[in-house]
């Protein structure tokens, strides 16, 4: 079975087994998961053998009954007792009400017993952190004890907490532990050290954890140096400064380290090795020498990590002899893992779907293990495809036209259709090919099977496309199956043939009126084809027939459609044709450009991007981690509030920040992030009077609840201020609606960092501190990237400061928006609750820049239908070149100018975030009234928000 069942156990097995590959290779650079999984196998096997019978049970009021065997004198039924609990927590129930009798079990020799008590520490300290506080003292003593697997679980167990108040007396049996004698504690402890980090980074660095986990690298035990390691490069992920650099010396180390340690000991070992550039060729050369026997590892993910690391390293080879060697010794590997089981072939095409893009002759030999069989489930065969298409040559291509001609046979429609398109890029790819290639479409036609046919003409007619005017005694065929086609694509590439060569075609006009009969019904695609061949058999063959045809269709794509493109285009031609029927032929039948298969060709940034991520799931997404994977860099501590700490019981979700450690740094903790709103509300509702909405605001809604539920973001405690000066900013919250308090604020891009800055004006009678802020779910995700900065603010003072922000993190549905709503309070006074709106040119990154030839292109590409327009009739340019600075300082940048009438026309480009471009147009009369905007853009949909945003900017 394939299904997700099997693949949840999978993930779940054991580590004997080589399907928990496939976990690791998703998940490679996660070493704090993969430390928190060791501790579960290590304490799970606590529970093994015949404990079935503790999951089951008849009893009634089962809580008093295990409260009262926990605290039995027989050591053997507070053992079962315990494995009771254990069980109750594993199938979900609660079991937090035996805290204090679970934690008294601590106190014991058995270690089997201590390993369950460990367990369900981990797992209910967060929720009892009071109470946790009890087993510190065990805690502390175990770590001191002869047995170093006592040692090495305590220590283990008190990073796996993430309790503050645990946190501070994990520090010196961690400095022990890392010095141990024994070489099981400190590869233990070395990952504690990332754990802590992820708690509290400020503490790792003041204490010196860094520079004793740097002196692990230089351990002699092999799996410490690995654990050294991936602790290290796990650091570095959550850091904006370098922390981990491997240097010639380190280098060397862990070359040496790499032939002793365990299969995920390597591959830390080699992920960080692919990360380090070699000084020059001889010395990529020895490197790559000392990792090639990896290759031949049983495991998938050392493998792929080595690959991975060749690689990188061959950039800088500059040898061919030594390259092509290499690319020969990395064959049978790759090769290799395609006879594991699916799920881990999936991920291994996935890779190497990438590599053979980089470096075909890597498996150019190989093609025939590609070859699909008849028991490998869809997706895999799926990715075989692609691979045979990027492997296809002149030389293979009869056994490859072979097999896709065996495919096009097969059950399942989808992988047909795959087939039958991938006869056609071969064609495209492969010049001396494409006539056979065309032969066994024809020979498919012939089956006369409904969606293999239309399939055969979408792809024949990119090959006329590719190449014109070759293949066109073929035509007669396509045209037996007219009646068939049902699906728009098909119908419209047929049209598309007819139109293109209507004067080989005798009875074309025919042909074409056959659609025309169901014109008003058809989708769009087929519409706008019809209408394009019409005026082109019309042009071709200006006789009575096309002409009464050309009437009836320019009538129903004018008149009678509700479709803005096929108006405009129908507009356009009925122009051309009554104007000047020569100038419509240039147009219309234009030379037109050879295509080339590059459809599932990767941009090569992108390409050297995921190469660097072998064995990640990036390589298995084709996507850049920073595309579903959000990462805040900080190294800022989280500042524990005594007042608000206490709260946990208010029953709010616990943030993702503490569940995935790509966010793990954003938030601080739970219980100082969603309680405080919770107090406050409860204990000082807001009067009606101040919920009225403030003269620059909307009606401010009641977003507690909306601000309970977020995701992402958290409340940010207050931290070191920070006061940068600045131009005046507007008021979002007067000191007639703040009982006194007034902040000023306004979203400010710097140095590509987005950052809110606010003002704090205190008009109160007593001093005001305890900061914090909230930010409502919104159009761009905004969310608060780290503390807020505000000092203790005395009566009649005033503080500035810049908050950072993160974006994406916390997206609103429904239509884009350019309000903010956003949520403040601090330990004298209420929530306080404005709106502030958000100005789009914020979002527009330094990157927005655009050749001009690039810009006209993408100006052509995009559909006349996201071209949006509006005009300002109040707004003035009085200086060209004040204009244009100020435009580019907001990363608006000049492309052209040029004159219309006695207008000046200007032209810029601009992008979002995620590279989404913005391609602006702005006409006026220098010096009078008046500017006219249009843009044109992938989305639509955001102009509102860049119209106000370029309002706001002409107008300053």
């Amino acid at each position: 079975s394939t299904g997700s069942g099997t693949t949840v156990y999978l993930l779940a097995s054991s580590l004997g087994s080589s399907s928990l590959q496939i976990f690791f290779i998703f998940d490679s650079k996660d070493s704090l998961r993969r430390g928190e999984q060791e501790d579960e196998e290590d304490q799970a096997s606590a529970m093994s053998g015949h404990d079935s019978k503790y999951f089951s049970t008849t009893k009634k009021g089962e809580i008093p009954e295990l409260k009262e065997e926990l605290n039995s004198q027989y050591k053997d039924k507070r053992k079962d007792a315990v494995k009771k609990v254990i069980a109750a927590m594993t199938v979900g129930k609660d079991v937090s009400s035996l805290f204090t009798d679970v934690v008294n079990c601590m106190q014991t020799e058995n270690l089997e017993l201590k390993k369950l008590v460990y367990l369900y520490l981990i797992n209910y300290a967060k929720s009892q952190p009071d109470l946790a506080i009890l087993a510190v003292n065990t805690f502390v003593k175990d770590s001191q004890d002869p047995n170093p697997l006592i040692r090495a679980l305590a220590v283990r167990t008190m990073g796996c907490i993430r309790v503050d108040k645990i946190t501070e007396y994990l520090c010196d049996p961690l400095q022990r532990c890392l010095k141990d004698d024994d070489p099981y504690v400190r590869k233990t402890a070395a990952i504690c050290v990332a754990k802590l980090y992820d708690i509290n980074a400020e503490l790792v660095e003041d204490r010196g954890f860094l520079d004793s986990l740097k002196d692990l690298i230089s351990d002699n035990n092999p799996m410490v140096v690995a654990n050294a390691v991936a602790a290290l490069a796990e650091i570095q992920e959550n850091s904006n400064r370098p922390i981990f650099e491997i240097t010639s010396h380190t280098l060397s180390k862990l070359l040496t380290a790499l032939n002793e340690c365990t299969e995920w000991g390597q591959v830390f070992i080699l992920d960080a090795l692919s990360r380090y550039k070699a000084a020059d060729a001889r010395e990529a050369e020895n490197i790559v020498e000392r990792v090639t026997p990896r290759l031949q590892h049983a495991n998938c993910a050392v493998v792929l990590s080595a690959v991975k690391m060749i690689l990188q390293q061959m950039e800088l080879i500059t040898s061919t002899d030594v390259v092509r060697n290499l690319c020969k010794k990395m064959a049978p590997p790759l090769v290799t893992l395609l006879s594991a089981e699916p799920e881990i072939q999936y991920v291994a095409l996935r890779n190497i779907n990438l590599i053979v893009q980089r470096r075909p002759t890597i498996l150019a030999h190989e093609i025939k293990v590609f070859f699909c069989k008849y028991n490998d489930p869809i997706y895999v065969k799926m990715e075989k495809l692609e691979i045979m298409i990027k492997l296809a040559s002149d030389r293979n291509i009869d056994q490859v036209l072979l097999e896709f001609k065996e495919y096009a046979t097969e059950v399942d429609v989808d992988f047909v259709r795959k087939a039958v398109r991938a006869i056609g890029r071969c064609a495209i790819k492969l010049e001396r090919a494409a006539e056979r290639c065309i032969s066994v479409l024809l020979e498919l036609i012939k089956i006369k099977v409904n969606y293999v046919v239309q399939e055969a003409i979408i792809v024949i007619k990119d090959i006329f496309r590719r190449y014109p005017n070759t293949y066109e005694s073929i035509i007669a065929t396509l045209c037996e199956s007219l009646d068939t086609l049902d699906e728009p694509e098909a119908k419209a590439s047929m049209i598309w043939i007819i139109g293109e060569y209507a004067e080989r075609i005798d009875n074309a006009d025919e042909l074409l009126e056959s659609f025309l009969e169901s014109f008003p019904e058809e989708p769009a695609q087929v519409q706008l084809q019809l209408l394009t061949a019409t005026v082109k058999l019309f042009l071709k063959k200006p006789t009575e027939g096309p002409q009464q045809m050309i009437q009836v269709v320019l009538n129903n794509a004018t008149v009678e459609t509700d479709n803005p493109d096929l108006r405009d285009r129908a507009y356009i031609y009925w122009r051309l044709l009554s104007t000047d029927p020569e100038a419509a032929k240039d147009v219309v039948l234009a030379e037109k450009p050879v295509i080339t298969d590059d459809s599932n060709q990767l941009e090569p940034t992108l390409l050297d991007e995921l190469l660097a991520n072998i064995a990640t799931l990036s390589s298995v997404y084709h996507k850049p981690p920073e595309a579903f994977v959000t990462r805040v860099k900080t190294t800022i501590p989280r500042t524990e509030d005594d007042e608000y700490a206490e709260g946990s019981e208010a029953g709010y979700s616990e943030s993702p920040a503490h569940v995935t450690d790509s966010a793990a740094a954003a938030s601080p903790p739970t219980s100082s992030g969603n309680v405080p709103y919770a107090t406050a509300r409860q204990s000082s509702p807001i009067p009606a009077a101040q919920t009225q909405p403030t003269p620059a605001a909307a009606p401010v809604p009641d977003l507690l609840g909306d601000l309970m539920g977020l995701d992402n973001s958290a409340i940010v405690p207050v931290d070191e201020p920070a006061s940068p000066a600045g131009p005046p900013l507007p008021v979002v919250l007067p000191a007639s609606t703040g009982q006194g308090l007034q902040i000023s604020a306004q979203l400010t891009r710097r140095d590509g960092q987005i950052f809110y800055n606010l003002l704090f004006e205190n008009n109160t009678q007593t001093p005001l501190d305890g900061f914090m802020i909230q930010f409502n779910k919104n159009t761009f995700g905004l969310a608060a990237a780290g503390p807020l900065q505000v000092p203790p603010l005395q009566p009649g003072s005033s503080v500035r400061t810049l908050l950072p922000m993160v974006v994406f993190q916390n997206m609103s549905q429904g239509p884009p928006s350019s309000l903010l709503q956003v949520a403040v309070k601090n330990s004298q006074q209420p929530v306080w609750y404005f709106n502030d709106k958000i100005q789009l040119h914020v979002f527009f990154t330094e990157e927005g820049r655009m050749e001009r030839a690039n810009f006209l292109e993408t100006w052509r590409s995009l559909p006349d239908s996201n071209e949006v327009s509006r005009d300002f009739p109040n707004a003035v340019i009085s200086s060209v070149e004040a204009t244009l600075d100020q435009l580019a300082a907001s990363n608006m940048f000049f492309i052209a100018k040029r004159k219309h009438a006695n207008q000046d026309v200007f032209y810029f480009s601009a992008k979002l975030p995620q590279g989404v471009p913005f391609l602006i147009e702005l006409t006026t009369v220098v010096g009078n009234p008046g500017v006219k905007s249009a843009i044109k853009t992938p989305n639509p949909e955001m102009a509102p928000l860049f119209f106000e945003s370029i309002e706001a900017l002409l107008r300053v």
